[in-house]
């Protein structure tokens, strides 16, 4: 292909070196003066740094950089800049934002970390302390109690009884007790101290009661209240069951005296069938009338030994 006018150049057809060749000077062909060296030639060429930012082009201005001549940028104030500026640097460029971090940087201080680990051990220890208060006043409480139920009274609970307990007290002291000696017996009844074992004074019992009709009988004088009450009776027997009827006031009782071989000993041994029994009875206010007898339908083979009240 020629060099030759084919209108409006195009970069295509632009050849940098055409002002060398004949032909080209032919068509007008000139050297660089900041295009390739034809006339209307496209310059899309620029130096690296020559772009200015923010700010009208020099060719705008009617300004032409010489050729091989880097034009030299302009800063925001329009003054010279001889050296390369990123654009971020530039007006309109990006805007890098540097923030002032409070107690940073170099002579700055951090925050009180060791102030932060000095409370926190403190809130450790008081929690610490606490709970060894608490469980040591828990162990005091529990010792406390246990000394509390385990001790004598004082001298104070000692000096001032309950009133109740002292009315117990009173009334099992004051309670009538009697030997068998001392007994009211019906005819046919003796007294003997043959067998061994009886706690009456001597050693004295009533015997002969093996018999229908026969009776003892205790007068109780000194009831301060009038109420229920346990009649005990400690009787002997051979080894087999007895029972007897018992009457208060003249009243006989729904149930009989059960003399009963309750320690289930030999039959026929008498020293060994020594045992204690009791009924309730229902005495008035002063004096009461007890009788023990050996009616129709009783088993009477027993001998009698002493008598005594409870509440």
């Amino acid at each position: 292909m020629t060099p030759g006018n084919n209108g409006a150049s195009t970069p295509e057809d632009d050849d940098p070196f055409g002002y060398l060749y004949a032909d080209g000077q032919a068509n007008g062909a000139q050297p660089p003066s900041g295009g390739y060296g034809y006339p209307n030639s496209v310059n899309r060429v620029r130096a690296v740094g020559t772009r200015p930012y923010g700010q009208q082009s020099q060719a705008a201005a009617g300004q032409t950089a010489p050729y091989g001549q880097v034009p030299q940028q302009h800063s925001a104030q329009g003054r010279p800049n001889a050296h390369y500026a990123a654009p971020e640097t530039l007006p309109g460029g990006a805007q890098t934002v540097q923030h002032q971090v409070p107690g940073g940087g170099r002579g700055g201080r951090g925050p009180n970390t060791k102030g932060l680990l000095i409370g926190a051990i403190a809130v450790v220890a008081a929690v610490v302390i606490g709970i060894g208060v608490a469980m040591l006043g828990g162990d005091k409480d529990k010792d406390d109690a246990s000394d509390e139920v385990g001790t004598a009274p004082t001298q104070s609970q000692e000096s001032k009884p309950s009133p109740s307990s002292s009315k117990a007290g009173a009334a099992q002291q004051n309670l009538p007790e009697i030997d068998a000696k001392a007994l009211r017996l019906s005819p046919g009844l003796t007294t003997a101290s043959d067998v061994k074992g009886a706690k009456a004074d001597g050693g004295v019992y009533v015997t002969g009661f093996n018999q229908v009709g026969a009776k003892v009988t205790w007068t109780v004088d000194g009831i301060e209240k009038a109420g229920t009450y346990r009649l005990y009776v400690r009787y002997g027997i051979p080894g087999v069951d007895a029972n007897a009827t018992l009457m208060v006031n003249g009243e006989a009782q729904d149930r009989p005296v059960n003399m009963k071989n309750f320690g289930g000993l030999p039959k026929g041994d008498w020293e060994k069938g020594w045992q204690e029994t009791w009924s309730n009875v229902n005495l008035t206010k002063g004096t009461n009338t007890i009788e023990i007898a050996c009616n129709e339908g009783n088993q009477c083979d027993a001998v009698l030994d002493q008598l005594w009240l409870k509440k």
